[in-house]
């Protein structure tokens, strides 16, 4: 093998090291704000969300959404809140809520969810994962 050969060649797998973690995580957005807080939670299983903090500051309006670990928490009303797996069933993308559509949406390939967790349309099949909510005072308990 000469140099000038070699040098191609390392050149080239150098680039492919390069690109390969672009290339695998092309159905990320990377910007999800997901929060990872399991220490709150008070059943096995559950999770709970406290009104009055600031972090979940967009469930005090109607349409407001937020992320807690892999759910999404959207306030569809004066008095309820859905939460469904914020991972869509296509690619693994963090799903959205459109408050104009009441709709929530896949950013990356354009699934639409009812706020059941349906597939409204494609290329998804399969729906969201459903979690219970109870309110209780200014705690949501998500299970």
């Amino acid at each position: 093998m000469e140099r000038r050969e070699f040098i191609g060649k390392v050149a080239f797998g150098g680039s492919v090291l390069l690109a390969a973690p672009v290339l695998f995580n092309a159905c990320s957005n990377g910007t999800d704000e997901v929060i990872n807080d399991t220490n709150n939670n008070t059943n096995s299983g559950a999770v709970t969300i406290d009104l009055t903090n600031a972090t979940y500051a967009n469930l005090q309006n109607v349409g407001g959404y937020v992320y807690k670990s892999d759910i999404i928490i959207v306030r569809v009303s004066d008095a309820q809140y859905i939460a469904l797996s914020s991972v869509c069933t296509h690619q693994g993308c963090t799903v959205q809520y459109s408050s104009t559509d009441t709709a929530i949406v896949c950013p990356c390939h354009g699934s639409k969810y009812t706020t059941l967790g349906a597939v409204t349309q494609g290329p998804a099949t399969a729906s969201l994962k459903k979690y219970s909510v109870k309110v209780d005072g200014n705690t949501l308990t998500i299970s």
